[in-house]
Formats: structure tokens, sequence, C-alpha cells
């Protein structure tokens, strides 16, 4: 294993060996708590543009399952068509893996797909710092490459159109009711979990106007950055809630852009919300529930209209989780039902939205 160094923006470095594919990259730093699921956070395209800490120290030791695709264009196993994140970053990997669904190593897998991989560092350390400071940029660097790579603000990219498809891609077809999928960066297992329920699925560009098509409901998908770059998909959703009372129902950055078609503001947390045991209460109730999330960006829920009401808050930190409109069937959750991988508490919000259709 070669030498790597991690740079943060503020100047300070994390020395470690190198278990990808060697190439220097730049990125947001940020870390996930989760202790396991790295094959679908990896190709989770919400980390686009991110080099992602994981604080579990040992990482690789159930290797990486086979990355097939079925007929229908989605992933077997995977949550995309490849891996998203641009770096990895661990305390502990293990060069010897054990699964009876292992097909490949870690280390072979980033290869494969020219993602650097950084093992040695004291990821506890730099999750301190990230905590503390906040998430920032960052970049690798190897002694053996003259290349420093450019650093370009994360907030300042279009993530979204970076990721989301290009052309309109229908699953299930024939099926009874139909539903618009807006695709930010759809993780496979949301796509999954609406063809489980017998629904038709039209998958559509994140800026593609859908409002003079035949459908029943709307899905807005998750998807990586600042939801304020993603100005098109909002103001097609505002022609779609001015004209229908078709249910709407939202993950992740579907929160969001529901929360700013209902007048709401968009602020960055300090270090996000990234792991698997998110607590998370359905407002009105006494219900709490365990989730997986993956965000940057959260929903300033003092400022939403007076129809909308919070549907779910962080336990942790107060934030929204969820919104929901008082008269119509439009309601979303920052975290992820469809928790691939993670818990499986929250999947009823796809029952919920299959009986408004």
């Amino acid at each position: 294993m070669k030498d790597v160094t991690l740079v943060l923006q503020d100047g300070t470095t994390f020395k470690g060996k190198s278990f990808g594919y060697e190439k220097p990259v730049a990125g947001e730093v940020v870390f996930n708590t989760a202790m396991m699921g790295y094959p679908e956070s990896l190709t989770d395209p919400s980390y686009a543009g991110q080099l992602m800490t994981l604080t579990y120290p040992l990482v690789g030791n159930y290797g990486v399952p086979p990355f097939t695709m079925e007929a229908d264009g989605i992933a077997t196993f995977m949550e995309s068509d490849r891996i998203y994140a641009s770096a990895i970053i661990v305390s502990d990997y293990s060069e010897a893996y054990s699964h009876w669904n292992a097909n490949e190593s870690l280390s072979d897998w980033l290869k494969r797909e020219q993602v650097p991989g950084v093992t040695g560092i004291d990821t506890r350390q730099l999750t301190k710092v990230l905590r503390e400071h906040g998430v920032m940029m960052g970049h690798l660097e190897y002694p053996e490459i003259q290349e420093t790579p450019e650093t370009v603000d994360y907030g300042s990219i279009n993530w979204v159109d970076r990721v989301s498809c290009k052309d309109v891609v229908r699953y299930n077809e024939g099926a009874g009711k139909k539903v618009v999928l807006v695709d930010c960066g759809v993780k496979h297992n949301i796509i999954r979990c609406l063809i489980h329920r017998g629904v038709e699925v039209i998958r559509v560009p994140w800026n593609y106007d859908y409002t003079d098509m035949q459908f029943d409901g709307l899905f807005l998908a998750n998807g990586p950055g600042d939801p304020d770059r993603c100005v098109d998909a909002v103001e097609i959703l505002k022609k779609q809630m001015s004209s229908s009372r078709k249910p709407i129902c939202g993950i992740c950055m579907g929160n969001q852009l529901l929360a700013k078609a209902g007048g709401a503001t968009i602020y960055k947390l300090k270090y996000g919300h990234r792991s698997h045991n998110q607590p998370v209460r359905e407002v009105g109730t006494n219900r709490c529930y365990v989730t997986s999330q993956n965000h940057g960006y959260a929903v300033d829920a003092a400022t939403l209209g007076n129809d909308w009401r919070e549907l779910f808050v962080n336990m942790n930190d107060g934030s929204n989780e969820g919104i929901r409109h008082q008269t119509n069937p439009w309601f979303s959750s920052q975290f992820h039902p469809e928790a691939c991988s993670g818990p499986v508490d929250t999947e009823f919000m796809f029952d919920r939205f299959i009986e408004t259709l």
C-alpha cells in the first residue's frame, strides 16, 4: 500500500495508505456512522462529489456482492449503476473478506471503478474535526503523483443535474396505477419498493415537465447537493401543485423540494446526518423510529406556509425530518424509508403513498 495524504481546507492533514485506485481527487469530506452497508452507500448518488469517511473502524470484511443488473435495469444488490462517492476513507481496511454473497474485495472493486480508498487514518479524530468545524472541502495527495486536483466549492455545483437520468425510463409497464418518479439521484431501492407495490413507475429527469402527463401520483426522489440549485424542479412542482391535488410523496431531496415549493427555505447542517441510527419522532404522536439518513441540508420548518405542518422531527437536534399538507395528500420524509442499507422501520411511508393513489 502506497502513502496518501488527506488535506482539509483548513490545512489539517491525515496520513494513510492507499487500498483503492490511486488518483488525486477533491470533494466535500463527510462522515457516516453506520456500522455496515458500504456497497449501498458507495453507489448512492447522494454521495456524488464527496469523500466518504466511515467511523466504524473495520471495513471490507464482508467483501462486495456481484455487480449485476436485472432485466429492468435495476441493480440486483447495489443502489445505482456505479460508485458515486469520490473516495472512501476508513480506519482499518480488511484485506481478507468472507461472505456467502461476496464476489470480490472492496479494494478490487474500487480499483476497477477508479475510485480512491484510504486506510490507516484515525477516522474518529477526523470526525471530531468535522463535527467541531463542520464539513469542509478536502483532497487526496499521492507522493508519486505530481498533481493537485482542483477544489470547487461543493455547494456551487448542481449535483442533481450530474446524476439524474437524461431520458424517460419506464418500469413495470402495464401495472395498475402510474407513478411519475422525479429522478434527482434516485436509489434503486426506491424503485424496487414502488414496483413491489404493484404500480408502474415512470422515471423522469429532475427538470422534466411532467405536468401534462397522465399519472396517478408523483414521487420526488433523493439526490445530492444543495436543493437551491434545483430551481427548475421546484417551478415544475409548483405548477403541478397549483393545477392538481394528485398525491405527492418525497424522500430526502424530495422533502426539501416539496418544502421549497410550499414556501420554505433550506439551510445547511453543520455536519449533516449520515447513518443508520437517527431517531425520528412522528409529530403529534409518541412514536419514534430508527432511520437511515444521508443529507447535508435541512428544511427550516419555521418558514413553511400556513397550509403545511411538520410530519417528523429529529430527536437529536430538532431539525425537520418531513412535512405534510393539511388538506392535500402531499407529504415527505427527510430520512430514507426504503433504508437500503439500514433499518426498515419506516417503509410504511410507501404504503401511505400507495393508499392515496
